[in-house]
């Protein structure tokens, strides 16, 4: 049966990646981003992938904006009838600079969209998702996109970030305790390295040296965006765990990565080599 899904920041990378493969899928998606015409265009670009009578919409939001994530809720639920599963993917990165150097706006901007932007969504979305009839025992499915700082881990230049990500999976962490036993799944979703836009925009903010050991690293933990979007996907379609954690590369992967590196030369990835 075709589930209607809702994805934010999904007019590129892997939130346009994860709505290719639930279209591809006979499934009904609707993207956003800030700006209407980008998704409308990424609308357009999935129909192209679609199945059956699978069908893609476009919807403008800023998730740091809590009017717009209200009305997202309300096309979505207007072209889609029912949302099944939602996805907190919408994130901002600042410049991978010392906090001294950075932008005042990107101080604000990034807590904001990574953190208080999900937090508007989970809101709205759980209060919504409630009103809905059960389907299998669930009113639907909510995941959020942890990142890097998510676990701890830190990097220079990546404080700001970093927090928002450990922030998020903090309140994510309550946020399943809070609602357990209750009609909706909550979740993380844990993408790994990707070699998206937001990925290699590094290279810019880096010294060479310093990218040449970011580039050694990618080699061996990053993946392309279908390999890893196709993973998640038919793992979230699978899903009726409260409280799952769907990653992609969990520690355990990483580790066995960097010891076949030491055997076998990873594999160069197209667009890691092309930054």
């Amino acid at each position: 049966m075709s589930k209607g899904i809702v994805i934010t920041g999904s007019t590129r990378g892997i939130g346009l990646g994860l709505a290719k493969q639930f279209i591809a899928r006979g499934h009904h998606v609707v993207i956003s981003g800030r700006n209407q015409a980008n998704a409308d265009k990424a609308a357009a670009e999935l129909q192209g992938f679609a199945t059956g009578s699978a069908k893609a919409y476009g919807v403008a939001c800023d998730v740091s904006d809590l009017k717009q994530v209200e009305n997202l809720w309300a096309k979505a639920k207007q072209h889609l009838g029912r949302v099944d599963i939602w996805i907190n993917n919408a994130g901002a990165i600042n410049t991978m600079r010392p906090i001294g150097e950075l932008d005042p706006a990107d101080i604000l901007s990034v807590p904001r969209t990574n953190l208080i932007g999900t937090m508007y969504c989970c809101q709205t979305v759980l209060n919504g998702l409630n009103t809905q009839d059960a389907v299998n025992g669930f009113k639907g499915a909510l995941y959020n996109f942890e990142g890097f700082g998510s676990d701890g881990s830190k990097s220079d230049g990546m404080s700001i970030y970093g927090a928002s990500k450990f922030g998020l999976t903090y309140f994510t962490k309550s946020l399943i305790k809070e609602t357990r036993g209750g009609p909706v799944l909550v979740g993380f979703m844990s993408p790994g390295m990707v070699t998206t836009d937001m990925l290699l925009k590094a290279k810019h903010d880096v010294s060479p040296e310093r990218w040449a050991r970011m580039k050694w690293l990618y080699r061996i933990l990053a993946n392309d965006v279908d390999t890893v979007t196709i993973w998640l996907v038919e793992n979230v379609l699978a899903n009726t765990k409260h409280g799952a954690h769907i990653a992609w590369l969990t520690r355990g992967k990483a580790m066995l990565r960097f010891f076949k590196a030491l055997i076998i030369k990873p594999k160069p990835l197209p667009e890691l080599e092309a930054a």
